[in-house]
């Protein structure tokens, strides 16, 4: 069982900065896809940003230009930088290795 564990969530205020962190100990991270997702209070879990092997990206349209995903296999672990914060950006973020294995999610709360 493989097991992720994110950190780097808090409180920022609009227009702040966060890096969230994702670690597979464990893992042969590098042939996973990678991807983060986020669920807001009485919203589904959406689809934030994608990183695959190959290191191609994508994004949800409501991040583009704000967020970036990135990977470092050598300490196994995905990265999101959060930029121009927003509060609708307010959500538990999780993160997702291939398609079965999930962290436990970190709060991310914007406000002022």
């Amino acid at each position: 069982q493989v097991q992720l564990v994110e950190s780097g969530g808090g409180l920022v205020q609009p227009g702040g900065s966060l890096r969230l962190s994702c670690v597979a100990p464990g893992s042969i991270f590098g042939i996973y896809t990678m991807r983060w997702y986020r669920q807001a209070p009485g919203k589904e879990r959406e689809l934030v940003a994608t990183i695959s092997s190959d290191r191609s990206t994508n994004y949800a349209d409501s991040v583009k230009g704000r967020f970036t995903i990135s990977r470092d296999n050598g300490k196994k672990t995905v990265y999101l930088q959060m930029n121009s914060l927003k509060p609708e950006d307010t959500a538990v973020y999780y993160c997702k290795m291939g398609n079965s294995f999930w962290g436990q999610g970190t709060q991310v709360a914007v406000s002022s």
